[in-house]
């Protein structure tokens, strides 16, 4: 007859598999949180630097102000909530043609790098900038629409930064994809309305040397995230 183990020994071959699995599952709690968190983040750099940059969209921002007030400005700050879901879809999909081939999608990481890398340039060398006023009847949101359908900078960011950001995501912790969502339009809007505001409000701070060197100090970051944006995609194409 076998003799009864030590209560010690029992209780130890209860709980230590049970302390095991609690110790996993806390890991990889803490690694989607850091992971939601890195992309929250990366949402914020990108929404904030797309939002601030002169472009068409923030010309038209400034532009609606001036003419008619900051509540059509704020009209074009939305507008991509309706325009960036198809140009998103569409860049999703054409992402997925290429799904299993890492390299591939590492040559197009390193493009969206590169691209991310030619607009931060183009943030550092901005010059200060004169917004004319003309007189247009009010379609603010309209105009937005076309204008962010028309602008190839959205499909160049959505197919070759956000789009593999996204798909990278899906099948390894889709949730997290809400908060790089988030943070991107929350800082893209919120920051377009803020020039709305203060084009409303003086149109000389859009023409001071405060505004440029924000624009120039957002060019130096949206350069080293494309950096490490240029690094992972490298990798994937097995180059480093």
């Amino acid at each position: 007859m076998t003799p009864p183990l030590p209560e010690s020994r029992t209780l130890a071959r209860i709980f230590v598999p049970l302390l095991w699995k609690s110790l996993i599952n806390e890991s990889l709690t803490f690694n989607c949180m850091a992971n939601a968190l890195e992309l929250l983040l990366s949402g914020v750099i990108l929404g904030l630097a797309q939002g601030l940059t002169p472009g068409p969209l923030v010309t038209l921002v400034i532009s609606e102000t001036l003419k008619f007030g900051k509540e059509e400005g704020f009209k074009v700050a939305v507008s991509p909530l309706i325009t960036d879901s198809t140009i998103i879809l569409f860049a999703i999909i054409a992402i997925s043609a290429f799904k299993g081939y890492g390299a591939i999608l590492g040559i197009v990481s390193v493009f969206g790098a590169c691209h991310l890398i030619y607009l931060g340039i183009e943030d550092v060398k901005t010059k200060i900038k004169a917004y004319e006023v003309s007189t247009m009847k009010r379609e603010a949101f309209k105009r937005a629409v076309i204008t962010n359908f028309l602008n190839p900078h959205a499909y160049l960011f959505w197919l070759f930064v956000g789009g593999p950001i996204i798909f990278k995501n899906i099948e390894t912790d889709a949730s997290a994809i809400a908060f790089f969502l988030l943070g991107f339009y929350c800082f893209l809007i919120g920051s377009e309305m803020s020039v709305a505001l203060i084009v409303d409000k003086s149109k000389e701070f859009i023409e001071s040397t405060y505004y440029l060197r924000i624009i120039q100090i957002l060019g130096i970051i949206l350069i080293l995230f494309a950096a490490n944006i240029l690094i992972d995609g490298l990798r994937l194409a097995a180059v480093i």
